[in-house]
């Protein structure tokens, strides 16, 4: 082999290990990214499955909040049958989120609702769930930032365009979240 083809072949065989590293650095970017919006879902679900708890606990003493209790029922059943991918979801989990703050916030009203144990148990846990929903979405975001970096930085934008990878969208609050609680006892 002449020796004038050897820096050729060096350079090219550390082309072909970046190449490499960043194809696989791509993959585990946006494997990362898919488990912390997993992390989100998880947290959906267990937000769903302690929905009924709380209706059932405040249903017999709050008997004039009816349409609240109804409207919590539909969002919850909204929301756990929407596919996570989809803008739909997000928009039923932020109704759903405000429909828990709105009962949380009337419970004021009701002293005997506010001294049963199973209401601020439950509330307690939902109170959790929301600071770990608000917890996973924060790290889905910041995996999702990661990737869309290394997406958008050259050189490593040449190997994502390779793989027609697309940016990933951030999770966010939809205008519902954002809004103050509203709280009327007609």
């Amino acid at each position: 082999m002449p020796d004038f083809l050897i820096p050729f072949l060096v350079i090219g065989g550390i082309a072909l290990l970046w190449w490499m590293a960043t194809y696989n650095g791509f993959i585990a970017k946006r494997n990362q990214a898919r488990s912390a919006l997993s992390g989100i879902d998880v947290q959906f679900k267990k937000r769903h499955d302690l929905v009924p708890n709380l209706i059932e606990t405040v249903k017999g003493i709050m008997q004039h909040e009816r349409d609240l209790l109804t409207k919590l029922t539909e969002l919850r059943e909204s929301a756990a049958h929407t596919s996570i991918d989809s803008a739909t979801r997000a928009q039923a989990e932020g109704a759903l989120g405000t429909a828990l703050r709105t009962v949380s916030a009337r419970a004021e009203a009701y002293p005997e609702l506010r001294s049963s144990q199973n209401f601020l148990h439950l509330q307690q846990s939902l109170t959790e769930i929301e600071e770990q929903i608000s917890a996973a979405r924060r790290a889905y975001n910041g995996a999702a930032e990661t990737f869309n970096n290394a997406l958008e930085m050259f050189p490593s934008s040449i190997v994502g365009q390779s793989m027609n990878l697309q940016r990933l969208e951030f999770f966010t609050a939809e205008e519902a979240e954002r809004a103050p609680v509203k709280v009327s006892f007609q």
